[in-house]
């Protein structure tokens, strides 16, 4: 039986099926619509009436993973290979070098501001690093276009900062520019939702659907912020084709180990770099740093390249963290290697 297509089926999750054998424990793989403290919602079809409970046992599973159920229907056996994921580091005590998956299998990720709250240029290089490194196309929703006074001003400053991405600006509460993301869900795409707390990020979802799935709630006067209203992270389907991942609000923005993301959140910086004299510029008070003549005659906005050297350091010592981590397991191991996830059944 042929997974289904309606859910995001595509060529990638039939090569990564056909790579461990196309194993089918409890009928055909299904996609993960909900998790709740180590259980997975599982469907096996857009109109899924009974979509299957399961356990996490000893599985990474994210929303918008597509899994296999093992014969009895307990628990989750495989997670097939995602092709995309939004990671960021997790933000609890105690486990600050672990990654968690906020999003799977996702083909546009939805950065979503407030156009009445002071542009954010810093949360969004964080956010756009993220989303680069996903593996999917980044795109900026600005809401509450109904109740904004500079719109021109919000989306210059922001787009000085998004490296080319399309920003386009919407109002949940009217519908206007609702649609351009309802075509970014066709054909069964799947787009995530993210974003701080009370940017409108529900009430945006909400207009998609057509329906009240999500809850609002308005935000103080004085700092525009709002309570957290979306409780957990699920798959709902965009009605004319297509689905969408709303995730909670979080202020924080942490990163995980980055591909190239800083490269391409950052492009023009680094673009400057190349025309430094020197290979190994510091971006200091070198002889011929393109980077500090440009933030001298204002061409590059020094906050930004800032930005930029605090990002790097964090990544950096995320990764001697990790190094150090890896060297305290291996000596708990004696030396031996680390158990293979794909051997376990």
């Amino acid at each position: 039986m042929t997974p289904n297509t309606e859910l995001g089926w595509g060529e990638h999750f039939d090569a990564a099926w056909q790579a461990i054998g196309c194993p089918v424990a409890h009928e055909t793989p299904g996609r993960v619509s909900r998790v709740d403290r180590g259980w997975s919602t599982v469907m096996r079809s857009a109109d899924d009436r009974s979509p299957l409970r399961v356990r996490n046992i000893g599985a990474d599973v994210a929303v918008g993973d597509w899994v296999i159920v093992d014969d009895e229907a307990e628990r989750v056996a495989y997670v097939l290979e995602r092709k995309s994921a939004f990671v960021r580091r997790a933000s609890y005590e105690g486990d600050r070098a672990e990654a968690d998956v906020l999003a799977a299998n996702i083909d546009v990720v939805v950065l979503v501001h407030a156009l009445t709250a002071p542009p954010n240029q810093r949360r969004l290089e964080r956010e756009l690093v993220l989303a680069f490194d996903s593996g999917a196309q980044p795109v900026i929703a600005l809401t509450k276009s109904d109740a904004a006074i500079d719109i021109e001003g919000t989306v210059r400053e922001l787009a000085a900062v998004a490296a080319g991405v399309e920003v386009h600006v919407a109002s949940g509460l009217t519908g206007d520019g609702v649609d351009t993301f309802r075509a970014m869900a066709s054909s069964g795409r799947t787009l995530a939702f993210l974003g701080a707390s009370g940017v409108g990020k529900s009430t945006l979802v909400n207009s998609l659907l057509g329906r009240e799935e999500m809850a609002t709630s308005s935000v103080r006067e004085n700092d525009q912020r709002g309570r957290h209203t979306t409780v957990a992270t699920q798959l709902l389907e965009v009605p004319g084709g297509g689905w969408l991942i709303d995730t909670p609000g979080f202020r924080a923005v942490s990163l995980w180990l980055s591909g190239r993301g800083i490269e391409r959140a950052f492009r023009d910086v680094f673009d400057l770099m190349d025309d430094c004299r020197f290979r190994d510029c510091k971006h200091d008070q070198e002889p011929g740093c393109a980077v500090r003549a440009a933030v001298d005659n204002g061409t590059l906005d020094g906050a930004r390249f800032t930005s930029l050297e605090r990002l790097v350091a964090e990544e950096a010592a995320l990764e001697a963290e990790q190094e150090r981590r890896e060297r305290l397991s291996d000596r708990r191991r004696g030396g031996r290697p680390a158990p293979d996830d794909s051997d376990r059944e």
